[in-house]
């Protein structure tokens, strides 16, 4: 418990992915796919795993998404996710972008927050094929019927 009474966030803290280049990165590593985002991985260059001890993430929510309303809410639901999700089988060395689709919208949030944490750890896991992609994680119908 922090001294103003809200929880302490479990595992390790994430740094963010701020800088066009690090996108660009990460989009050539290994990459999982779910119904409601990609979530894409690489291993930083020797020189930032020297500075940054925790794992990196960045989001991305395309126009494709919708407009500005629809991207912002995808955009916390999936932020959201990643807390709750919390702690990630994410490795400290590495970097991770969510590429959001417009189905986070209408997916239940325990649903969401289990597609994070299966990508995660497949992710990991190394469940893409030889060229680092391709893996993906089926969900069935009944995940997205609201309860």
């Amino acid at each position: 418990m922090r001294e103003d009474g809200k929880p302490e966030p479990a595992g390790e803290p994430m740094g963010r992915l701020t800088k066009r280049a690090e996108f660009q990165r990460v989009s050539r590593g290994r990459r999982v796919s779910a119904e409601t985002f990609t979530l894409q991985s690489r291993r930083r260059e020797a020189l930032e795993r020297e500075t940054a001890g925790s794992p990196r993430v960045g989001l991305t929510v395309t126009k494709s998404v919708g407009g500005a309303v629809e991207r912002n809410r995808v955009r916390r639901r999936l932020k959201e996710a990643l807390r709750a999700a919390a702690p990630l089988e994410a490795e400290s060395d590495h970097d991770y972008v969510l590429m959001a689709r417009r189905e986070a919208l209408g997916r239940r949030f325990a649903a969401l927050v289990d597609d994070v944490r299966h990508a995660f750890r497949a992710a990991r896991r190394g469940d893409a094929d030889s060229r680092g992609r391709g893996s993906v994680l089926s969900a069935s119908k009944d995940k997205d019927r609201p309860t």
